[in-house]
């Protein structure tokens, strides 16, 4: 029986994280988890590699006894991001409304009439950050999207929104155009050019700002001090670029990547530059709506040129 370690590893962080709060960094039977997903023990090693070559696990305590894992000084860093967001009720709403439109879009072209909208629970558009979405969220994002003319359906009198709904032409169009993005859908006829300012920002940066600039110095190459701030702007924005949670979670990780790296003893120019072209990859694919994106992607251009050859 075959494993499917990219859908298991994030699940098996967590389930590590949770046993071991007393000591972030020490050690976990992985038995246990592998037996509940019906894993051999070769998988249950597997799965524990996979993580390790995504740095946020290591097996530093595992014996012939078996496999154990420890959270990595990034896995603990990951986790504690992934509660955080999880806990963002603004996030938490737009991934239920991103999430019922899409699913709704689905039933449509699978000619299903006014489906019932918590059926969405079912599926995996209904987790956010690994965690299923609640009756309560559902009925809220029906309501939202209702509102906002983006699906229509039957309400009943215990409901805020619509119990059955299909999805409208403009929900359609949402969906296609703009990957169930509401807000870049909302803003496709507004006008102006949205800049972001990071300059020495240390919190939240301030996305779809308008007149603000872009200012990175740098100094006949690369200026370190210019990748920390962008790597730390780049990961804070994350959770406002509204990606796909692998795309999400690999931008974090080369943003930490790249901090790390430039925060070192003896930087190395070519891995900066190569997690820099990886993330402007994301960045400036179709699934990123918005000025944000492409903002960063300039941004990190900015900061990490491209060296002349054999540089």
């Amino acid at each position: 029986m075959s494993a499917d370690f990219s859908a298991l590893h994030e699940p098996l962080v967590e389930w590590v994280y949770d046993r071991t709060r007393a000591d972030p960094l020490g050690g976990v039977s992985i038995t246990e988890f592998g037996q509940s997903h019906g894993l051999t023990e070769n998988q249950n090693y597997q799965l524990l590699q996979f993580c390790k070559g995504q740095r946020l696990l290591d097996d530093r305590h595992t014996t012939h006894d078996g496999p154990e894992a420890n959270l990595t000084p990034r896995g603990l860093e990951w986790m504690e991001e992934r509660r955080r967001r999880r806990a963002d009720p603004a996030a938490r709403a737009a991934a239920a409304r991103k999430g019922l439109l899409v699913w709704l879009w689905h039933r449509k072209h699978e000619d299903v009439l006014l489906p019932a909208v918590t059926d969405v629970l079912n599926d995996p558009l209904s987790l956010f950050e690994g965690e299923r979405l609640t009756d309560r969220d559902i009925d809220r994002a029906s309501a939202y999207l209702s509102a906002k003319g983006l699906i229509k359906g039957d309400r009943n009198a215990s409901s805020d929104g619509p119990v059955q709904a299909e999805i409208t032409a403009e929900g359609e169009d949402c969906v296609d155009n703009y990957q169930g993005d509401i807000g870049a859908y909302e803003r496709r006829n507004t006008g102006g050019t949205t800049n972001i300012h990071i300059g020495h920002n240390n919190g939240n940066i301030a996305a779809n700002s308008r007149n603000f600039t872009l200012n990175a110095t740098t100094h006949h190459g690369i200026d370190l001090a210019q990748v920390v701030m962008a790597a730390r702007a780049l990961r804070q924005a994350v959770p406002i670029l509204d990606l796909p949670e692998d795309d999400a979670a690999e931008v974090t990780q080369l943003a930490t990547r790249m901090e790390e790296e430039a925060t070192s003893t003896n930087p190395d120019p070519g891995r900066l530059q190569r997690w820099r072209n990886q993330a402007v990859a994301i960045l400036s694919s179709p699934v990123v709506s918005g000025a944000l994106g492409s903002v960063l992607a300039t941004y990190l251009g900015v900061v990490l040129p491209e060296l002349p050859a054999g540089g």
